[in-house]
């Protein structure tokens, strides 16, 4: 089955949108205004970042803020004609490195990162840490209660069969891993306050 390779992209935007068609607590997120990309880690540690999400937005969605004397903007991203909200990006191999059950509570975690109002803005919790509730450990273990839940709804293995091969393996099988890559947007400064 190798020759034509394997898109990582594509069969991770699958599995998300049926993550958000099967568990209310993702039901908001629409997937098609998520661009899912992958990066190449640059060493073969397993240690490090292993995905990312990237609002596009600033808090409460807005296109703007002021930071200090300048007002910012984020560089807009499109994608077959839509302007994406969000860009989850995997770190390859590191990602696909992890084990199926640690792969899984990954793109969960990812994906709850996205805020309610779907507004390009993440999901922010009260308190001093408004990224994790305080405690990365805590939210992790609910990403586990969520995945848990998702399997109990009876997904076709088809969609999430791939992780349960690390790197290697899936290229053995599939050829060479491509995929969208996006470079992480910047901020652009607009003005200057005089």
């Amino acid at each position: 089955m190798s020759g034509t390779g394997f898109d990582f992209c594509l069969a991770m935007q699958a599995f998300c949108e049926d993550i958000c068609r099967r568990h209310c607590e993702f039901s908001h997120i629409r997937m098609q205004d998520v661009a899912v990309t992958f990066a190449q880690t640059r060493s073969t540690v397993e240690w490090g970042m292993q995905a990312k999400l990237t609002p596009m937005r600033f808090e409460g969605g807005a296109m703007h803020q002021r930071r200090g004397k300048r007002l910012w903007t984020v560089q807009r991203v499109f994608s077959h004609g839509r302007e994406m909200l969000y860009i989850l990006t995997f770190y390859l191999p590191r990602f696909l490195n992890l084990s199926f059950e640690e792969k899984l509570v990954t793109v969960f975690h990812e994906l709850y990162h996205i805020g309610p109002d779907f507004d390009g803005d993440i999901r922010r919790f009260g308190g001093a840490c408004y990224i994790h509730t305080g405690s990365q450990k805590a939210y992790d273990r609910q990403m586990e209660v969520y995945v848990r839940e998702y399997l109990r709804s009876g997904p076709p293995e088809s969609l999430y069969s791939f992780l349960r091969l690390n790197f290697r393996q899936l290229q053995t099988v599939h050829g060479p891993v491509r995929g969208l890559r996006i470079s992480i947007p910047k901020l652009i400064p607009l003005e200057e306050a005089a």
